[in-house]
Order: structure tokens, then C-alpha cells, then sequence
């Protein structure tokens, strides 16, 4: 696919702005009825979805030109699909989610780079990792858990921790735990170590397309040698990058593709997990984007061309994602008490990390980050708790720089912590 293929997605935008807000539906209030964060730092029309559509229609009927200008104002934007869900409530013809890809897969294309992106995507060619950290150091996480490792013996279950988790040593508890809590309940679970690799999805998104392919299929390969049956992971963008964008570009792992509080969730439901700690604590949950409203799989639709009216295609609403599982798991914890946010599930604000948003403009992911632990302060939960280590690394720091109390959670951790582990 490319920007021209987009062209009528791009020419069918009504101007109306709603890729700006949630659903007017679902607003309960003036201060959390944004969606777009993009559009609302900036307060400029050229910063929303429809904004960048209106772009990428005059750049491709030569109208107007890319420039380093118009670069920044495409990659001043998380990816967090925000857009699309609202758009969608009222236009489902329009893709606004693949025309953001693909005007990043344009400035790729011209040379309108952004050196911070350049610089993750060295890192992700030479050390697998877009944190710019040592490939030989990958599977430091799991040292000393005696977890079977690709090349051994054959598992039924291979877990993939993704890059942040593998190298974040704030973070690198959580997966310890998650991964012994896995093999104490009986599941035959096992690692890559050393050779996981970096799920290429990151690439992706910034515009490097090609370069997904070489990690897909390591990745592939990884999972045929381990046996496994079952691909878990607890990353949320790996997530969305085996479920969309692997299927979306012809890439299939073969195997059943879950992110942990699914097998979590179904395992305490089938009590083979009994948590019986008490967590006394009043918490809200934050929607990670890419296992919420971006995680939904792929399903193709229609490829031909357009006639009178445009054939059906298939979507991501946003409707689809991972919401339950995660809030399933802290209801099961005695003692906590869950209370919700205004913007919630697929109309959820983002965490401000994606996109290389983090990256390339910290402060905006900050900024972000902020709006957001200004909604959780509102529900008086004294705890963030999400499911995504982007998202808990961007509000932790978030957190210390304002000097907030609030605290900020994985669910695993309060998982191990009911079961004892913490």
C-alpha cells in the first residue's frame, strides 16, 4: 500500500472534526471530551487527523509540497488511533489509521527523517532493540528463573517480554513474575533469552515498512523452533504488532497470539489462579492504545477497485480490543476497589509514548502523560494501574516530574502482590 491508495480515504474527509474528540455520546465533561492529543497541545487544525488527510490529498494532487514543516506535524503524533475510532462513528469509509502510516511512509520515502527515529531504527538493525541497549544483554531479565530456552526442549508456551520489559530494570520485576507466577500454575512456559528480538513493529509505525518483514520473520522463526502453540506476550505494542500488522503485510506466526492478562484472566476464571491477598487500595485502569482500540486482528476485506459506492471493508473500530481481561484480573483482587476514568476502552486518552513520540518529542509525551494522571487524580483512585510498559515508564516519569502522589501500576504487580510475591 501506498499514500496514493489512500487518495479516496484522504478526499472523503467531511471537515468535521470530530477525529478531535471522543464520540459526543461519551462525553461526561468539557475537560475530558478531547481525543486527539496531537490537535490539542497544538490547537491547529493541520495537527488532527482530518488536518493530516487534508495534507497528504494536496501533496499527492500537487498542490502543495513535503517539507521539513509538514514532517514535524505528521510525526507530532502518538498513532494512538484515537482518530479513527471517532471518525469511524460517522464514516466508516475512511481509514484515517492507514493514512497516517502511510504519510509516515512518505517522509521515509523523501528523506524527511527524524534523527531520533533514525537513530532508534540503527539501534533496532544492530542490537535489536530501538532503546539503543546491547543485544547481549536481552536476557538478563530472566536469569536465574531456570525457564527452558529456544534450542532446548520444546514448550507449549513460548512468552516474548518485548524490549521495554527486557531491558528496563524498573520494569523487569514485573515479567520475573509474571513468567514464574505462569510455570507455579502449571503451564509449560518458556523463553527466547538472549535471541528474542525487537518485533519490528516500532519500524513500522515510524515508516521504515520494509523493515518490519526482517524482524517478522526471525520472529516466526523463533516461534517454530520453540514447539509453542501459544505466543504470549505481556508488550502491548508486540501485541498489536502480531495481531494487525504481522496479518496486514501477509506475515503469519502460525500459532494462537495472546497478551498475558488474556491468559491470565482465563486462568483465574478457571481457578487455576486464586488471589487471596488483600490489595486495600482504590485504583482506576488506564486503556493501553495498542491493546485496546488498536488491538483488534486483522481481517481482510475488499481489495478491488471502487465503483458507485465503496464495498464494505473491514475496520478497526476500536470496539474489539483487549478492555476486559485486565479489569477481570483487579476485580479479582480482594479488597481493591476499581473506579473508571471519564474516557475509557476504545475512547481512551493515550499514555503520550507512542509513535516515537517519546523519542523525538518528550515533552509532548509528557504533556500527554499529564492529562492523563489529571483524569485519574479526578476519580480519587490513589493508584494509575495499565497493562503496557510504555505506558508505565511515560506516567512514572510523568509522576516525578510533577511531583504527584499518585502511584502507578502494571496489573501483574498487584496480581503478584495478592498471590504473595510482592
Amino acid at each position: 500500500m501506498a499514500l496514493q491508495d489512500m487518495e479516496r480515504d484522504m478526499a472523503g474527509c467531511s471537515r468535521c472534526s470530530s477525529c478531535k474528540w471522543i464520540p459526543h455520546n461519551q462525553v461526561k465533561s468539557w475537560r475530558f471530551a478531547q481525543g486527539c492529543p496531537s490537535s490539542t497541545r497544538y490547537s491547529f487544525h493541520a495537527y488532527s487527523g482530518s488536518g493530516k488527510m487534508i495534507m497528504g490529498l494536496s501533496m499527492l494532487q500537487s498542490r502543495s509540497e513535503l517539507n521539513d514543516d509538514v514532517a514535524g506535524i505528521i510525526y507530532n503524533c502518538q498513532l494512538c488511533g484515537s482518530c479513527q475510532v471517532s471518525c469511524q462513528v460517522y464514516r466508516d469509509d475512511i481509514d484515517l489509521s492507514d493514512v497516517l502510516l502511510e504519510l509516515r511512509a512518505k517522509c521515509v520515502e523523501d528523506g524527511f527523517l527524524i534523527l531520533e527515529h533514525m537513530e532508534m531504527l540503527q539501534s533496532m538493525k544492530k542490537e535489536d532493540n530501538p532503546l539503543g541497549m546491547l543485544k547481549a544483554d536481552r536476557g538478563r531479565w530472566a536469569e536465574g528463573l531456570g525457564l527452558p530456552e529456544i534450542g532446548g526442549r520444546q514448550v507449549e508456551v513460548l512468552f516474548h517480554a518485548g524490549c521495554r520489559y527486557s531491558y528496563d530494570e524498573d520494569l523487569r520485576g514485573t515479567v520475573r513474575g509474571t513468567v514464574s507466577l505462569l510455570r507455579d500454575a502449571g503451564i509449560d512456559i518458556g523463553v527466547a533469552g538472549k535471541d528474542e528480538a525487537c518485533c519490528g513493529g516500532r519500524a513500522y509505525e515510524l515508516g521504515y515498512q520494509g523493515e518490519m518483514r526482517n524482524f517478522a520473520d526471525d520472529m516466526a522463526g523463533r516461534v517454530k523452533a520453540s514447539g509453542a502453540r501459544t505466543l504470549v506476550t505481556a508488550c502491548s505494542d508486540c501485541y498489536y504488532t502480531f495481531m494487525y500488522l504481522y496479518p496486514k503485510n501477509g506475515l503469519d506466526l502460525g500459532v494462537e497470539v495472546l497478551h498475558i492478562t488474556e491468559l491470565v484472566g482465563r486462568m483465574i476464571e478457571e481457578g487455576r489462579i486464586e488471589p487471596a491477598g488483600e490489595v486495600p487500595m482504590r485504583v482506576t485502569y488506564h486503556d493501553p492504545c495498542h491493546l485496546g482500540r488498536r488491538g483488534e486482528s486483522y481481517k481482510e476485506g475488499w481489495s478491488g477497485g471502487d465503483k458507485l459506492l465503496r464495498p464494505v471493508r473491514f475496520k478497526q473500530s476500536g470496539r474489539l480490543g483487549v478492555f476486559d481481561p485486565p479489569r477481570d484480573i483487579i476485580r479479582a483482587l480482594p479488597g481493591i476497589e476499581l473506579v473508571e476514568m471519564e474516557r475509557i476502552r476504545e475512547y481512551s486518552w493515550c499514555c503520550g509514548a507512542g509513535g516515537g513520540v517519546l523519542e523525538a518529542f518528550p515533552e509532548f509525551a509528557s504533556w500527554t502523560a499529564g492529562d492523563r494522571l489529571e483524569e485519574a487524580a479526578a476519580t480519587g483512585a490513589e493508584a494509575l494501574v495499565t497493562a503496557c510498559p510504555w505506558c508505565v515508564r511515560v506516567f512514572r516519569d510523568a509522576v516525578t516530574e510533577r511531583g504527584m502522589e499518585m502511584k502507578i501500576y502494571d496489573v501483574m504487580e498487584l496480581l503478584a502482590s495478592s498471590l504473595g510475591g510482592a
